[in-house]
């Protein structure tokens, strides 16, 4: 299936890349924001001039999600980030952020399936904020850090425990097909007025598993972009998700993993609700 870069507007969707007839740079979030920025406000005026025209304006319902980078991207992730959750692992706040990856190549959009793997028989939910980088990055202040982002999006970081827990580090647990749902869009930065202080929700099946705010965060986006940035050069489209809060599954009682048919949404406020249902692995 070929993606299209899109935006959406007051409820209707502007196909860029049929506007910009398929224009490489047009193809992807990923690719726009690699192209740079006379790019990004090249579609941001096609998007005002397209504003009566049928030739990129597409309903909601006819398309489907892909995951908001591709697999060009870096998916960096935190671990024990929020206050409540390092409270649910009786653990201290961490001295500085934790950092581990996820592949691109296991990310999945909105509505994709979330496939259960043979292996594992404690697959776990995990609600995260994310941004992602808009420009190179290296050794950037945390004062400069907000300059660097592109936008904001969600993810969850679907995890299978025991496997995670067998192997002593996260790497086959974070990484199983389709472990990282990421969208539904991303929500450019100067249409987040506080990305420090946003409500964070997680149903499953419609009942509330967590619930939490970005407040709650150790270490906020800008920290977590410098902190990196002082290891390795941050790339446009690369992905920070921001760590989860208390209530995963695993320390439900009892214990709460999901099962086929089972529908995950997250939902962070101002971004939209990332929602996938659960099935088994071909």
């Amino acid at each position: 299936m070929i993606s299209h870069l899109a935006a959406i507007v007051d409820g209707k969707i502007c196909d860029l890349t049929n506007a910009f007839f398929a224009d490489p740079r047009f193809s992807s979030v990923s690719a726009l924001l690699r192209a740079g920025k006379d790019s990004i406000n090249r579609a941001q005026r096609l998007i005002a001039e397209e504003a009566d025209s049928a030739r990129a304006w597409i309903a909601v319902d006819e398309v489907r999600y892909a995951p908001v980078v591709d697999e060009r991207c870096r998916i960096f992730c935190v671990g024990l980030n929020y206050a409540d959750h390092a409270a649910e692992n009786k653990l201290p706040p961490p001295e500085s952020p934790i950092f581990f990856a996820k592949l691109a190549s296991v990310a999945i959009g909105n509505n994709d399936g979330i496939p259960l793997p043979a292996i594992s028989q404690q697959v776990d939910y995990e609600a995260e904020f994310a941004f992602v980088l808009g420009a190179r990055a290296k050794t950037v202040s945390v004062r400069d850090a907000g300059g660097y982002i592109a936008g904001f999006t969600i993810m969850n970081d679907v995890t299978a425990r025991d496997l995670q827990f067998q192997d002593k580090q996260w790497f086959r647990g974070k990484n199983c097909d389709g472990f990282a749902p990421l969208g539904p869009w991303l929500v450019t930065a100067d249409q987040v007025s506080n990305p420090d202080d946003l409500a964070i929700t997680l149903r499953l099946n419609g009942q509330v598993r967590q619930r939490s705010s970005t407040s709650q965060l150790f270490f906020k986006p800008a920290e977590l972009l410098s902190f990196l940035s002082q290891t390795l050069t941050l790339e446009p489209g690369d992905v920070i998700s921001t760590g989860t809060p208390g209530g995963i599954g695993y320390y439900a009682d009892p214990r709460v993993f999901l099962k086929d048919g089972d529908v995950v949404e997250v939902e962070v406020e101002g971004i939209g609700v990332l929602r996938n249902t659960v099935v088994k692995a071909l």
